[in-house]
């Protein structure tokens, strides 16, 4: 009898080794090593789609016939925004976030308002009972016929029921449950999900389904299981939030089919999510008036303009070394900011600890920020408020001077909606445009010359 064939694969990195290492050469984590069978591969027994799919032979691009496929709305119009315009049939989207944060319930949510459109929607749970989405889908009030629930983990019971309803949407939570009979390994492991994943892959593609799966993440925040998944999926989607508020963000960090810069803004209630049509509202209801180191940017998070308010508070330290803490953004800029402040305008913050915050808990990430957390560290160091009607656009140099920005007549538009008096950015900004009426706009090209204009000037 033949020695069957093994092979170690790092359960992180897919990092394989023909003997066990404690730590992974490919990704340097310990103990992520895992005996695998090599015949166990279904493909590498002739199993899979090769041995019985149509071969393929190369077409000239010119005799291909493009057919734009008719999207599917969800229906969630904050879905369909990161998703480029609705769900694009045979599409496999993996959607990941954190434990409770409300995936699942996003998902069901989706499902029942495209069965009440009249379409077929099968979600397959291998966590839950029927029971229990059943009563998650009585809290969301959803009750359609055309919504088929199952609860299954073979990858082989699951396509055989794909095939007998026949959806046009399925649902899988989540993809680290299901196993595949013809691997050894437990579910969840590299090979199960790699070769679940690519059956379900192969029927989407053949039959024309939109495939949703659910990924759960590590304790970094990324998806659990090889970065192969990722790869294969033509659409990967975070569903992110922190667990004090109640707003969530959907963000796609890969879309073959749209953009990949839009956010969707969620708000959850007993009875579900909601959509929040106009976040910038929703950050800055909270704001206090007149408060030193507290300032208002605006953001562009793909096509949309957001408004959020910075805070910062700059005071004596009691330590040796100043601590540096930002929160939700980077704190590289933010040690960028304190040293610009420090050399070109002159601020004393050596010996200062130095914190920054986007209120809300939102996370931005934008060159636009710069002027803004500028302008409140040297609000809150000097102890001097700020115009509750001023606004801050620009990106910061390491000379000093504010640099112009991308897409600012949008910016300006939904801050004059707001009720901001004026706006603060950079000069490069204030020519080859009509400038808005309204809403006062004040070109700057330095950040002493910023901070003059906001700090120094007569407030509205």
């Amino acid at each position: 009898m033949a020695k069957k064939k093994t092979t170690f694969v790092c359960q992180e990195c897919s990092y394989e080794s023909p003997k066990w290492m404690g730590r992974c050469p490919g990704c340097n984590t310990w103990n992520s090593m895992v005996e695998e069978r090599i015949d166990s591969v279904p493909w590498a027994a002739g199993k899979g789609p090769s041995s019985r799919e149509k071969k393929a032979s190369p077409v000239p691009v010119t005799q291909i016939k493009a057919v734009e496929a008719p999207r599917l709305p969800t229906g969630v119009g904050e879905f369909d925004r990161v998703l480029g315009g609705g769900v694009v049939p045979g599409s496999l989207v993996l959607f990941g976030g954190d434990p409770g944060i409300g995936k699942s319930t996003l998902l069901l949510q989706m499902a029942g308002i495209l069965s009440e459109q009249a379409q077929r929607v099968l979600y397959v749970s291998g966590e839950e009972s029927l029971k229990q989405i059943k009563m998650r889908a009585d809290r969301l009030e959803i009750g359609a016929d055309d919504l088929f629930i199952l609860t299954e983990t073979q990858i082989d019971e699951i396509e055989k029921h794909i095939n007998q309803v026949e959806p046009q949407v399925v649902v899988l939570d989540s993809i680290q449950t299901v196993y595949h009979p013809d691997v050894t390994s437990t579910p969840g492991s590299v090979a199960q999900v790699r070769e679940c994943t690519a059956a379900l892959m192969r029927i989407a593609k053949i039959k024309g389904i939109a495939v949703f799966l659910v990924g759960h993440v590590t304790k970094e925040g990324a998806i659990a299981g090889p970065k192969i998944l990722e790869h294969m999926v033509d659409a990967v989607i975070y569903f992110e939030g922190e667990r004090h508020h109640t707003y969530r963000i959907l963000r796609a960090v890969k879309n073959r089919f749209g953009s990949t810069n839009e956010i969707g803004i969620f708000d959850m209630h007993e009875s579900g999510l909601r959509e929040v049509v106009n976040p910038s509202e929703m950050f800055l209801e909270e704001r206090a008036h007149g408060a030193a180191g507290s300032i208002v940017v605006a953001s562009m998070e793909g096509t949309r303009p957001v408004l959020v308010e910075l805070q910062a508070l700059v005071t004596p330290t009691s330590f040796g070394t100043p601590r540096r803490t930002a929160t939700g953004v980077d704190h590289l800029r933010l040690a960028l900011m304190l040293a610009v402040l420090e050399k070109r305008v002159g601020l004393l913050l050596q010996n200062q600890d130095a914190y920054i915050n986007v209120a809300g808990g939102v996370k931005l990430n934008e060159p636009a920020l710069d002027l803004g957390m500028a302008i409140s560290l040297a609000s809150s160091f000097r102890d001097k408020p700020t115009s509750p009607y001023d606004v801050v656009i620009g990106e910061v140099g390491l000379t000093g001077e504010v640099r112009g920005v991308s897409r600012i007549e949008q910016r300006l538009a939904e801050a004059r909606k707001l009720g901001f008096k004026r706006a603060i950015i950079p000069s490069k900004n204030t020519v080859g445009w009509e400038l808005p009426s309204g809403i006062e706009v004040i070109g700057v090209q330095s950040v002493k010359e910023a901070i003059e204009v906001v700090l120094e000037g007569e407030t509205i």
